[in-house]
């Protein structure tokens, strides 16, 4: 096998469904909310089961609810006393793929009767303060799973992009190994022997969530290739698992040069009914890309291997094994195989007749079939998603208002109406959505981020609107200076996207006068408190003086 370790990919495709739909401009504020005056807005009063926002991921497992460093640290000692691992479940209750997580995995009676040989710990992102532990413990996407050694020392990351029996069998082996990963990491890479449990550990591990510093981006694929050429050969499952995954992570071959024996493995895969369903998880989040990587720039060979994985993916569209969240993303890949050579940016991209039939029947099918709030919330979201890659905007748009009373977290799904009317030149429309999205959005670190996230919009489809990209700053600032954890995380993230597009809207200093105003504002925030030298440091050069 030829591995490229000289050329690692630039950046590795999230494996989990996007928090966002690609090319969101997730979300945004419009101070005075004229529009929600509309009957769309209708508050989450329907006869779907909607779940109570800020409640357990589940009511059927004793979670330790966690927003402080003394939460979780009364966790641990717990954890201690009984001589348990922990799990930590971090996610937002807007996230779609963490409703995905508590409608298909966290309500299983198994993980349920599993829960009681660890201690687990909920962190909602939204909790004051919370975004401290994001920093403390290395995760920063939602959602993130994280099984810990009784004494803090951290054993895996659970994929919850797989599925759930898959997720539950590694979290057993984790269980059973108690093995932290970077030592079994180690003792692979140095050809030292593990057991069947710990390769298991390394095949399903959630390497697109570590951001523990296992290793880099760029170097995954490498890493994951090397895993593969090392695992036992006579476990097939974890050596091809290790080999797609690698593949996936590639970049398009950036990283990983596949040969002859790497594309005939993928096609046995692909053939196999069994073995495509045990590697779903990779094929219906990386078909698209494992399809380029694996046939470079020979069109014939890229044409032949997509009818191949379409195939596959077929079959696991129509499996009714298969959460619906999973059999939508499977169609959602076959989509991206159609589009393949056509500009990413297509707003009508050509693709067959029964494919775009394919979507709307889903579509149709998904909505009428689902009545929990949890799936709802994870698959609603990701159909409108798909139905604007077949080119079906309307049709999105119409799916996303009639949900919008059906949703526990609305904000999300009117960002998305936002996204899609941008991308047809629709500013005015883009705005209004924004922000009522921002308007109607909970939790401070998920209002830092819809509101910069709408301040890059403004910034970017009504730059002359000096009034209102000062009032939007304005408020963003004031809500992070009440924020104790604003200095964190991906509440950090949002104010530093705040202060670049700040600086790009001021390039000439014709807005000189505004960004002294702001950085008054700011300079609230940055005399928190509970702010140290470093992190006030931090935040007085997100907008320093100009003279």
């Amino acid at each position: 096998m030829t591995i490229n370790l000289r050329r690692p990919s630039a950046a590795t495709r999230k494996a989990r469904m996007p928090i966002m739909p690609v090319s969101f401009n997730l979300v945004s504020f419009v101070p005075a909310l004229r529009a929600c005056a509309l009957a769309l807005l209708v508050c989450s009063t329907s006869a779907f089961a909607n779940p109570a926002r800020g409640g357990p991921p589940s009511t059927n497992v004793a979670w330790v609810a966690a927003a402080t460093d003394a939460d979780v640290d009364a966790a641990f000692a717990r954890a201690r006393a009984d001589a348990k691992p922990l799990l930590l479940y971090w996610g937002a209750s807007w996230c779609p793929p963490c409703n995905q997580l508590k409608a298909t995995l966290f309500n299983r009676q198994d993980f349920a009767a599993q829960s009681k040989a660890f201690v687990a710990v909920h962190v909602d992102g939204d909790l004051p303060s919370a975004q401290k532990l994001g920093s403390r413990f290395k995760v920063s996407g939602y959602p993130t799973l994280v099984l810990f050694a009784p004494e803090g020392r951290e054993i895996t990351r659970l994929p919850g992009e797989a599925d759930a029996p898959q997720v539950m069998a590694l979290l057993q082996a984790g269980l059973a190994g108690g093995r932290p990963l970077a030592a079994v990491l180690d003792d692979a890479r140095a050809a030292r022997p593990l057991s069947a449990n710990e390769w298991r550990v390394l095949a399903f591990h959630s390497w697109d969530a570590d951001d523990s510093g296992l290793v880099a981006a760029g170097d995954r694929a490498g890493l994951l290739a090397e895993l593969a050429a090392r695992s036992p050969a006579g476990d097939g499952e974890t050596s091809t698992r290790l080999w797609l995954k690698a593949l996936a992570a590639s970049d398009e071959g950036k990283g990983l040069k596949p040969d002859a024996a790497l594309r005939q493995r993928v096609e046995r895969v692909l053939a196999d009914t069994a073995a495509s369903r045990r590697h779903m998880d990779v094929l219906v989040y990386g078909a698209a890309g494992m399809v380029k990587s694996l046939s470079g720039d020979d069109g014939s060979a890229r044409a032949a291997l997509s009818a191949q994985f379409d195939a596959a993916l077929l079959r696991l569209q129509n499996d009714p094994s298969l959460s619906r969240g999973d059999r939508v993303a499977a169609l959602g890949q076959r989509v991206d195989l159609a589009r393949i050579g056509q500009p990413k940016d297509a707003i009508r991209p050509t693709l067959p007749a029964p494919l775009v039939q394919a979507v709307r029947e889903t579509a149709a099918q998904m909505d009428r079939e689902i009545s929990d709030g949890y799936e709802r919330q994870a698959v609603i979201t990701a159909v409108a998603y798909l139905l604007t890659q077949a080119g079906l905007w309307d049709a999105s748009d119409a799916l996303l208002k009639d949900n919008l009373r059906k949703s526990h977290s609305a904000y999300y799904l009117m960002s998305q109406l936002g996204s899609n009317a941008r991308k047809r030149g629709r500013n005015a429309e883009a705005l209004r959505w924004l922000g009522q999205a921002y308007e109607q959005s909970v939790g401070p670190a998920t209002r830092l981020q819809w509101g910069a996230s709408y301040l890059a919009a403004l910034v970017d489809l009504a730059p002359r609107d000096a009034q209102r990209i000062e009032q939007t700053a304005t408020r963003i600032f004031d809500e992070a200076a009440r924020d104790p954890a604003a200095l964190h995380d991906r509440s950090a993230r949002s104010l530093q996207r705040v202060a670049d597009k700040l600086k790009s809207w001021n390039a000439g200093g014709q807005q000189a006068a505004a960004i002294g105003r702001l950085q008054s504002r700011l300079a609230r925030v940055c005399d928190g408190a509970q702010l140290g030298p470093p992190e006030r440091a931090t935040c007085t050069a997100l907008l320093p003086s100009q003279g």
